[in-house]
């Protein structure tokens, strides 16, 4: 899981601040490591390393990124992919000098890296499938030009749709993509089940257009231009430096299928996604636990809904005001800690969940309380936080996930593959409360999930990718084996 920016600005105009505040935007997306390549009409100039945004980018870095338009990305650290040169975005000279920001995962990178070697004769520096991906659109580029009449010549669109249209063929598995390439323009695509967000947003300025590309409508406020639209699945979007804007679906059978774990924990609540807004999408997910509540435990005694900072917040809010059970703000969060489920490593989270929060014991003392996450991948945050309730003096610890147990890897950009490393694999519901120390347990039926995260959005889904819950993976071609590989690969014991 990434966060990825992409801009082109009026041909005066110098991006890189713009870069600069998107990517603090969407430093929730990732916070292990950052760059930003920047371009005018002949040159690039980029600066990438590990840490966070403000850590990465100072003022003699700044000075240097130099050009009308760029792009930017935020990396999530996955077990084994933390070297600082793994930080994106990935740049390689042939063709026309193409720049890449990826997010999302691949789950044929062997057969690309294997097929890049072979066939396009490109050997890349990394095991990181965003620099597979990167080469085979650049090879793929390199096969469009020179095999149009008249051979190599000048960069089109034609050129770049048709080099999508072959990496779609290519590649599986999850991908939204900004590219920037040198002196000529930004392109931007999306895998063919627009698994991972992707958004556009424009402002016209002095008889100009400029455009963004980000992976949440939110950096569209955050820049002050006007939202317009996501991408479309297998979509390709092209915006030249001139300003000019051309788009085509670039695959025969995009199925709409976006990961619905974006809702659940990783999106920011002021952005909207597929149409579908994030905060409107977990308000209804704490009503529809408010509804299980009711039939399960009618009788249930709660006195106050405390949420977990700051995921589970919206949540509770809907659940306490569906259940008319007062809200109260129990933990105190360092904001200076982040985000523990994306820290690679037991240890570390263990470390981080014990800096994290602080209870305000007067909202616990005496009282049966519900505590309210977004999920439960490993339990060591629940545990810790039901522990913390109890030691402030609560009567009776509930917990409740506004998502189902997750008991299934996620293969497509969340590091959490190794299914061992789950609290709920091979437990009941009462097995896995006891593992966390709750009185009780309620977890959000997937039915009451999906049908929260669709609301009443005018979007084309077909439905969404809900792998981490019900082990049905869109891109199909998952075996058994392949979740072994990634297991071996990027479990904690890696």
């Amino acid at each position: 899981m990434c966060g990825i920016i992409g801009i082109v600005g009026n041909p005066d105009s110098q991006v890189a601040t713009s870069l600069y505040d998107a990517l603090l935007v969407l430093q929730h997306r990732g916070q292990d490591a950052a760059g930003i390549v920047t371009s005018d009409s002949d040159n690039i100039c980029h600066r990438r390393a590990k840490g966070l945004v403000r850590d990465v980018f100072r003022g003699r870095h700044m000075g240097k990124l130099l050009g009308s338009m760029g792009i930017g990305h935020v990396r999530y650290p996955t077990a084994g992919s933390n070297s600082a040169a793994e930080a994106q975005p990935f740049y390689t000279n042939t063709p026309f000098g193409v720049s890449i920001a990826h997010n999302g995962n691949l789950n044929n990178t062997a057969d690309i890296i294997s097929g890049l070697l072979e066939y396009d004769h490109r050997r890349i520096n990394t095991s990181s499938d965003s620099e597979a991906l990167l080469n085979l659109f650049a090879a793929e580029i390199q096969r469009s030009v020179n095999g149009r009449p008249g051979g190599m010549g000048a960069l089109s669109e034609d050129d770049v749709f048709r080099a999508v249209e072959r990496t779609h063929i290519r590649a599986e598995g999850s991908y939204s993509v900004v590219c920037l390439v040198t002196g000529w323009g930004l392109v931007a695509f999306r895998d063919p089940n627009g698994i991972r967000p992707l958004f556009i947003g424009k402002n016209d300025a002095d008889g100009f257009s400029e455009y963004l590309v980000a992976s949440e409508s939110v950096a569209c406020k955050a820049l002050g231009f006007e939202p317009e639209r996501d991408v479309a699945p297998g979509e390709v979007v092209i915006v030249r430096m001139n300003g000019s804007f051309h788009s085509k679906i670039c695959h025969p059978n995009p199925v709409h299928t976006p990961c619905v774990f974006e809702h659940v924990y990783f999106a920011r609540p002021d952005s909207t996604i597929d149409g579908i807004s994030v905060h409107a999408a977990r308000l209804r997910m704490g009503e529809a636990l408010s509804r299980s509540i009711c039939k399960s435990m009618p009788d249930h005694g709660i006195e106050a809904v405390i949420p977990v900072p700051d995921s589970g917040r919206i949540a509770a809010l809907g659940l306490a005001s569906a259940l008319d059970v007062p809200y109260r703000e129990g933990f105190v969060k360092n904001r200076y800690i982040g985000r523990t489920f994306i820290m690679p490593g037991q240890k570390m989270r263990k470390d981080s969940i014990r800096k994290k929060l602080n209870t305000i014991d007067e909202e616990f003392q005496g009282k049966t309380v519900l505590i309210v996450d977004d999920s439960i991948v490993r339990g060591n945050t629940s545990r810790r936080i039901v522990q913390m309730a109890r030691e402030a003096g609560a009567a009776k610890v509930l917990f409740a996930s506004s998502s189902p147990p997750i008991i299934h890897p996620n293969v497509y950009g969340i590091d959490m593959p190794a299914r061992n490393e789950y609290v709920a694999h091979g437990k009941e519901v009462n097995e896995i409360c006891e593992a966390i120390g709750a009185d009780w347990l309620i977890y959000q039926e997937l039915d009451d999930l999906i049908e929260a995260c669709l609301g009443d959005g005018d979007t084309d889904l077909a439905n969404f990718d809900c792998s981490c819950f019900d082990g049905v993976y869109v891109t199909g071609g998952i075996t058994e084996d392949y979740l072994l590989m990634i297991e071996e690969d990027r479990g904690d014991s890696a």
